[in-house]
């Protein structure tokens, strides 16, 4: 049975592989999301807060359109377990280094994939991933803009309290 819904399968089991643990990454980035979002809720920023609520809901969307992906595909998508996640930070900056470093390591999962599906002419899931590296070109970008915040406003005497103002309205424009 197994050869015949391997056979019926779109994908490799290597590209399989691969997009689950996509599906961890995703989670795991989206639990990542919500312990800085905690964070900063408990030391004052609640627009950083609201910020990092938005971006695990977001990763979490992402994580369930790689599951989705797989079963569509005819793969088995796997539940990931989720552990290991940082709860307290040293620092207001801290928090934001993190998230920038958190996608910048997302974007480079999703390239890995991207080569593999190029060596297997899997060109179907190519264009699937397409979206994603949109998608973490726009995420890198806030998250490059917020961390940027700190140095041009500084964090001394309100500093800290209006880059947390400031943090929500980083927007990106791929047009531009």
């Amino acid at each position: 049975m197994k050869d015949l819904i391997r056979i019926k399968s779109l994908i490799s089991t290597e590209v399989e592989s691969l997009l689950n643990q996509q599906v961890k990454k995703e989670a795991y980035s989206s639990s990542v999301y919500l312990a800085m979002a905690s964070w900063c809720n408990r030391n004052g920023y609640d627009f950083s807060s609201e910020y990092f609520f938005k971006q695990a809901e977001e990763e979490r969307q992402h994580q369930l359109k790689f599951y989705k992906y797989i079963l569509d595909m005819g793969g088995n998508a796997i539940s990931p377990d989720v552990t290991g996640i940082k709860q307290e930070y040293n620092s207001f900056r801290e928090v934001f280094e993190e998230a920038l470093d958190q996608e910048i390591s997302v974007t480079q999962s999703i390239k890995n994939i991207y080569a593999r599906c190029l060596k297997e002419q899997d060109f179907v899931t190519n264009e699937f991933l397409n979206w994603f590296l949109k998608e973490q070109r726009e995420e890198e970008y806030k998250a490059r803009r917020a961390l940027e915040l700190f140095e041009v406003i500084g964090e001394e005497g309100t500093g800290r309290w209006q880059i947390d103002k400031h943090v929500g309205g980083i927007k990106y424009d791929s047009e531009a």
